[in-house]
């Protein structure tokens, strides 16, 4: 406790000065001068320390209101039952903004916290933003889900879930935060059903098909579709990797790094970080590509002519294998624009994503016999087997080829 045991009179002076003006508040036995709170909010101010030394100040309006009120304080701390009161009364949107900010500090993934302030910022704080975070319920969690089923922009079922996933952390970093929610908000609450995206099962076929449109739709983005196809390397990673991160004579990558919105960060979980065997096809195809394509590509006179007027400066050299035409590194958004017409370009399905061609490189270590799951995983950089045993067991392929006669032998008659 260890500030006063007697209410605060924020009214009125405790140590006036010479000259200080008497109010009509005090008695000529007991006069009383007016201090620059007078009149203005409550005047009774209970002060003391709460049990980790931060010091408090409720008010009241009356001196009883605040004794009664240390007298409970007093005796909550001496039995370590005492409640912060403050916690439940700030609104959502500061918790949101506390939780960014923290899992920024600790340099969390950064796509991971972009999503997680843009379903704050379009769905979370529109919703409960201004109202005190102590007064959400069960039903409000449910209420939320039907308030994301009719916005617009979310139009499948798995956008909803992912929304309501951010709004489950939230929730848990605000019970963390000593806020007083009841302990079942997010439990048992109805999810539109997520249809599982099946991933595109690409033949070696088709991943030639895939380079030779890329080469026509932006020949310098050759490239990453042979290091997805032959390294399983994940687009921001492809994007991140430099030319001193290849050992040229030993066909190694070293993973240690993504782009995401051209800068450097962590990659996706720890098992990420390799010393990666390749084939040396792949490493065949990143000295042409060097030799093929500068960092900047080069441009007629009369645009150098333009640039040196207006006083351009190329980008600095990170070493990047794969950059855009101005030399800067690749971002998404650009990518993707790319990717799309090459896929079109090819002929495959619409659905094809980047990724597809790491599930192609991780299925085909593992058709190919010669490495057993466990270093196919290794060389997937997965964190877990099951992810690994997905794409090994890929049903399209993990059935081609195989004859079976287990059952015949079971039910012949002898």
């Amino acid at each position: 406790m260890a500030e006063s045991d007697a209410p605060f009179d924020r009214w009125h002076k405790k140590h006036p000065k010479v000259g200080d003006v008497k109010c009509k508040c005090g008695t000529k036995k007991n006069p009383l001068y007016p201090s620059a709170d007078h009149g203005r909010g409550l005047q009774w101010q209970a002060r003391y320390k709460d049990s980790n030394g931060r010091p408090r100040r409720p008010m009241f309006a009356t001196w009883e209101e605040a004794r009664d009120h240390l007298d409970k304080v007093r005796a909550a701390l001496r039995t370590n039952s005492w409640v912060d009161p403050e916690p439940g009364r700030k609104p959502v949107a500061f918790y949101a903004d506390e939780m960014i900010a923290r899992r920024r500090k600790m340099r969390g993934n950064e796509n991971t916290l972009v999503g997680y302030e843009g379903h704050i910022r379009r769905y979370i704080k529109p919703f409960a933003g201004f109202r005190p975070a102590q007064s959400l319920a069960r039903r409000d969690t449910a209420a939320f889900i039907d308030f994301l089923l009719e916005r617009p922009a979310l139009k499948e079922a798995s956008s909803v879930v992912q929304v309501f996933r951010t709004w489950r952390i939230l929730m848990n970093y605000m019970i963390d935060e000593d806020v007083p929610l009841p302990a079942n908000i997010c439990a048992r609450i109805a999810l539109p059903e997520v249809v599982p995206r099946v991933s595109v099962a690409l033949s070696p076929e088709q991943v030639v098909d895939l380079a030779t449109a890329m080469r026509e739709v932006e020949p310098r983005l050759e490239i990453l579709v042979w290091i997805g196809c032959c390294a399983g390397l994940r687009e921001g990673e492809a994007f991140g990797l430099t030319r001193q991160a290849v050992e040229w004579d030993q066909d190694l990558l070293y993973v240690r790094e993504q782009r995401q919105r051209g800068k450097s960060v962590k990659l996706k979980t720890r098992a990420s970080y390799a010393t990666l065997p390749v084939d040396h096809f792949l490493i065949m195809r990143l000295k042409e590509h060097l030799e093929t394509f500068p960092q900047v590509a080069p441009v007629c006179a009369d645009t150098k002519r333009l640039q040196r007027a207006r006083g351009y400066a190329p980008p600095p050299d990170e070493g990047l294998i794969v950059t855009n035409r101005l030399g800067r590194p690749l971002t998404p958004g650009a990518f993707e624009l790319h990717w799309k017409r090459a896929v079109r370009l090819a002929g495959l399905p619409g659905e094809t994503r980047f990724h597809d061609l790491k599930h192609f490189y991780t299925t085909r270590l593992g058709a190919s016999g010669q490495f057993d799951p466990k270093t196919v995983q290794a060389l997937s950089r997965h964190a877990k087997f099951t992810e690994t045993w997905d794409r090994y067991a890929h049903p399209p392929l993990a059935v081609q080829g195989v004859r079976v006669s287990t059952f015949g032998s079971l039910f012949t008659v002898s």
